[in-house]
């Protein structure tokens, strides 16, 4: 049987030590306070639009992200909303492709029903995006994606062009 090492020192970092068949594989944790997360428990998810949702003209709506390509979340997503449990840093992404070119649009990034962070807003395009680096607490914040556009039309229902993900960097 295996036996596991911990060691530590004065620099606050304590290395863990276990033994493999071949020799012996060494993990460096940092000193932290809080949760420290490893490799295989930091939350990350993408959903995609996978039905033609309309956006009326002129007003800004809560794009639906219906499929989910993965959720390691155990249900921080949900109903187009991430509401992680764990506190941190989250890198979050989205973009929509519209059927048409539209004269005014703009993608936001909702936190707790607020607008937050706005992407840039292209003259005429048929697609736009917006990421940002926020920081969530891990009790109530929450990320939702909104849209506004000039004229109204049906957003792109595909993985490729509307999508919505996060991830978490650092807590």
């Amino acid at each position: 049987m295996s036996s596991m090492v911990l060691s530590g020192d004065t620099s606050g970092t304590v290395t863990v030590t276990v033994p493999a068949v071949a020799g012996t594989n060494t993990a460096t944790i940092p000193a932290a306070t809080g949760t420290v997360m490893v490799s295989g428990n930091m939350p990350a998810f993408s959903a995609y639009q996978s039905v033609g949702q309309t956006i009326s003209t002129a007003t800004t709506t809560k794009v639906t992200f219906t499929t989910s390509e993965f959720d390691t979340t155990n249900g921080m997503y949900a109903s187009s909303r991430f509401t992680p449990t764990i506190a941190g840093y989250y890198q979050v992404n989205s973009a929509i492709q519209i059927a048409t070119t539209s004269t005014s649009m703009q993608l936001y990034i909702y936190k707790n029903g607020s607008n937050f962070k706005a992407g840039p807003a292209p003259s005429s395009s048929s697609g736009c995006g917006v990421n940002s680096l926020i920081y969530l607490n891990g009790l109530t914040d929450y990320i939702e994606i909104y849209l506004y556009l000039g004229v109204g039309q049906s957003l792109s229902n595909t993985n490729f062009y509307t999508y919505f993900n996060a991830a978490l960097i650092r807590n």
